[in-house]
């Protein structure tokens, strides 16, 4: 782990909304404001003009321009293989992340100086190919990345913070916590044990595909859907409409939180409706949504082999846990009412997190060039943090008893992070070269079921004879990235190993984007 010389900040990439925080010297994880004094800034580019671009620009502005020009919620694309024309050029979301994040590096730097290291954030339920993904923007945006965190992780560390838990050597309880993360677009639920050095995430199960854009959207078909019975018009089809409506529904969202009665217009080629929405029938269309959260958070709690009862606090962190349905929920599943507290803003305590995450890795392995105080360092210097892998990690193999292909698992999920595990077999013929395997994300044992992370080829040393031990070993590092070794046991000769990732950017296409991306003014 290098750190180079500057701040080092912890960032969470949104969906919605993006936020760079730092651990000062008193010990307090800040969120740093952007330029027009908001903490928050909107993950949403508006090209201006050619190699200019706006990010975070007012949502009313945004939702009136050309949708061609807009790209937003690209998280959810991040690592599934997604392009896009922007500006002339083929890029992916990476490069669009990169900007986001070089307009929160830009901001922040006016203010500290400048900006070397970042810790960045990601959903639990991350897949590597999203990990890598995440890094790879850090990179394009001028960024050290020397951590990817779980945001359940660094949610509870800010809870722990706030408590006067964190590296107190005084505080010597131990607490069960289940972070329930509902963000813009994504969604985690997490069970962490933790005392006052020690953080263990015991189990951790989400969905990166939910979260209150959804809720958003349901609004906006029910908007639709009155249109079309009044004018026969589908609004679907017209996306100048749909992009304001869509900001329109999300205004909607955030009145009916506090009131119970919200109007929604919208116009289209001289046609008009002002559709009235309540917060029952609000909450009847998104019903499934939420229950989609109860189970997963019944089943994280069943996977850490607890109950209810067992839990101390639980601590809702995402904007969308706003909407009065959430505590609701949670209350009424669990039998207690959820930590609620306006000291820990569900806003910005994931950036929160990922700074104090941060400042713990400076002051482990950055002393001598540590931006932290003394007094603060020492108090970091001690704590351990654990998290698990979402997925599973599995190969393609031959079952002997059936003969059947199937997802032979190596790493089961919610196994404590890092870990490595080793598998020898041996060569089948004299002068072997190599063995090609594919490596499955995924608990389930038809390989169909789960995600082909890429094909891993290991290259032999040269000369090799028939039942030759070759050790693979596979191993995911603390920030859950997958990696693969090899090595011949009888001269302990390592082998050679290429892994074809799916959907990864390669070390040219990195390369590309820098450069393009150092051709762009962002305000």
């Amino acid at each position: 782990m290098e750190f180079l010389n500057g701040n080092t900040v912890g960032i969470d990439l949104g969906t919605t909304f993006s936020t760079l925080a730092i651990v000062d010297n008193e010990g307090e994880p800040t969120p740093i404001p952007n330029e027009d004094d908001e903490v928050e800034t909107a993950s949403i580019i508006l090209l201006a003009e050619s190699k200019h671009v706006i990010v975070g620009p007012n949502r009313s502005r945004a939702a009136m321009e050309d949708p061609e020009n807009v790209v937003e919620r690209i998280k959810r694309q991040m690592g599934v293989g997604y392009h896009r024309t922007f500006d002339g050029h083929d890029v992916t979301p990476e490069f669009v992340s990169s900007l986001i994040l070089r307009k929160l590096k830009q901001d922040c730097e006016r203010r500290l100086g400048p900006i070397a290291n970042a810790v960045i954030t990601v959903p639990a339920y991350f897949n590597d190919t999203r990990r890598k993904a995440t890094q790879d923007a850090g990179r394009i945006a001028g960024l050290n990345v020397v951590s990817i965190i779980n945001e359940p992780t660094a949610a509870a560390l800010t809870y722990a913070w706030h408590r006067n838990h964190l590296g107190r050597a005084d505080h010597t309880e131990t607490h069960r916590i289940l972070i329930y993360d509902l963000g813009g677009g994504t969604f985690d639920s997490t069970v962490v044990e933790y005392s006052s050095n020690s953080f263990h995430v015991v189990a951790t199960d989400g969905d990166v595909k939910l979260g209150g854009v959804d809720w958003n959207d349901r609004l906006a078909d029910y908007v639709c859907e009155k249109f079309l019975e009044k004018y026969a018009v589908n609004l679907h089809q017209f996306p100048k409409t749909m992009q304001i409506l869509r900001n329109d529904c999300d205004v909607a969202k955030i009145i009916l939180s506090e009131r119970e009665n919200a109007s929604i217009s919208v116009r289209h080629e001289g046609k008009s409706l002002s559709v009235p929405v309540s917060r029952e029938l609000f909450e009847n269309l998104t019903y499934d949504l939420l229950q989609r959260t109860a189970d997963t958070t019944e089943y994280v709690v069943q996977s850490a082999n607890l109950t209810f009862a067992d839990l101390d606090a639980i601590v809702l962190i995402g904007g969308s846990t706003l909407m009065p349905q959430v505590p609701a929920m949670l209350e009424k599943l669990t039998g207690q009412k959820p930590y609620i507290h306006e000291d820990l803003n569900p806003h910005t305590a994931v950036a929160r997190g990922a700074a104090i995450h941060a400042a713990i890795l400076e002051a482990q392995y950055n002393k001598e060039n540590t931006q932290l105080s003394e007094r603060v360092r020492k108090m970091l210097e001690n704590v351990r943090e654990e998290d698990v892998n979402s997925h599973g990690l599995g190969v393609v193999a031959t079952d002997p008893a059936t003969k059947q292909i199937i997802n032979h698992i190596m790493i089961s999920r919610n196994t404590t992070l890092p870990y490595s595990i080793s598998k020898t077999f041996q060569t089948n013929k004299d002068g072997q070269t190599r063995v090609s395997v594919q490596v499955m994300e995924g608990d389930a044992p038809d390989p169909t079921a789960c995600a082909l992370l890429g094909k891993c080829r290991v290259l032999f040393p040269e000369g090799l004879a028939k039942g030759t031990p070759i050790e693979v070993t596979y191993s995911f590092d603390k920030a859950g990235r997958i990696s693969v070794s090899a090595r011949e046991k009888l001269t302990n000769r390592e082998a050679k190993i290429e892994i074809e990732r799916r959907g990864v950017l390669t070390e040219a296409d990195l390369e590309k984007f820098i450069q393009l991306a150092d051709q762009y003014s962002i305000e």
